[in-house]
């Protein structure tokens, strides 16, 4: 037996906001708004999809799990999305080559140097 993954989700203070702003900086669409959860995908009939989940604390430590993304142009997308909203920040990375940054809610990803060749 094996399963397919469905959904990553994220807990966020204000899930609308916050799955608009993924949504955006992903190329992404919101595919489903209700009160309890905002779900965006690449498109409505493609899985996974990201769900955004209302909680009430805010996020107290760094991350367990985060998105990686691989940009044409690493330069240029830190940039737009710190034009967007994101901050970079220390978790103690040093100079790894990739740029760590947080979304509006403070949740880390890395992006990545464009793969050679």
């Amino acid at each position: 037996m094996s399963s397919a993954w469905e959904s990553l989700t994220v807990d966020a203070r204000d899930p609308a906001r916050l799955a608009l702003w993924w949504a955006e900086a992903l190329g992404y669409q919101v595919v489903s708004e209700k009160a309890d959860e905002v779900e965006i995908r690449q498109s409505a009939d493609r899985l996974p999809g990201i769900v955004f989940a209302p909680v009430a604390e805010g996020k107290a430590t760094k991350n367990r799990l985060h998105l990686d993304l691989r940009p044409d142009d690493q330069e240029a997308e830190v940039e737009r999305l710190v034009d967007m909203g994101a901050r970079h920040v220390d978790i103690g990375q040093g100079d790894p080559g990739w740029t760590v940054l947080a979304d509006p809610e403070g949740n880390e990803f890395c992006v990545l140097r464009q793969r050679d060749g």
